[in-house]
């Protein structure tokens, strides 16, 4: 039986799932990435070893398509990395019903719905993560300049919940707080780099490897509430 471990990064064209499949190389493990513009993945193609795939996560003809394409293929890892900030503007005083729903259907209900389609596809110890933050903690009251983006991951973290408990409940799966990294997103002022981050993302994951259940936790392996 082979040990080769493969891993299925879903958003990968910069940021942190660029990094996470840099790490994940260096690691010796095969890697499917998504991009949403096949365009834009030079540098991922440049890393060698990666299978790149194309996927607007919120198109159910594309996840389709993405499903065939990997049918029958098993994976240690699945991890949804995509997400967007929303609108710049986050007083709820002012958003737009096209923009709360973009933001919702991206951060919070296309990541089950690609779980809901390859989960099945990890092997016994494989891991499924996604890419939560602690700002989707209720209890946690940073942020609050950021609500919709907050309210986005928080409804992520129920999302997860509800699928863990409806399918996965013996899978392991990870919700994981990043740090606040210097990325597009997080933005100069960061506390981490992208290396830091992604080399304690991948460290919690293979810690985690076999254990099950569901998991909130950041990229040190603290646990974080809910």
């Amino acid at each position: 039986m082979s040990s080769q471990k493969t891993a299925l990064i879903i958003g990968a064209s910069r940021g942190l799932g660029f990094g996470l499949v840099e790490r994940l190389l260096e690691d010796g493990w095969d890697v499917v990435a998504t991009v949403r513009d096949p365009a834009k993945a030079g540098n991922l193609t440049a890393l060698g070893k990666v299978r790149v795939e194309t996927l607007e996560m919120n198109s159910g003809t594309q996840l389709d398509t993405l499903q065939q394409r990997l049918h029958g293929q098993t994976f240690d890892l699945l991890f949804v990395n995509a997400g967007v900030m929303g609108p710049r503007d986050q007083n709820a005083e002012h958003a737009q019903l096209a923009d709360v729903g973009d933001l919702f259907m991206t951060n919070a209900v296309s990541p089950i719905r690609v779980a809901q389609r390859f989960a099945a596809q990890l092997n016994d110890s494989g891991v499924l993560a996604f890419m939560s933050s602690i700002l989707g903690s209720i209890a946690i009251p940073d942020g609050s300049e950021m609500c919709l983006y907050k309210a986005s991951k928080a409804a992520l973290n129920s999302m997860i919940n509800s699928f863990v408990t409806l399918n996965q409940p013996q899978q392991t799966v990870l919700a994981m707080h990043p740090g606040w990294v210097k990325t597009d997103m997080g933005g100069e002022n960061a506390e981490i780099d992208v290396l830091t981050s992604t080399r304690g993302m991948l460290e919690q994951i293979k810690a985690n490897a076999g254990k099950g259940g569901l998991h909130f936790i950041n990229y040190k392996g603290d646990s974080l509430i809910w």
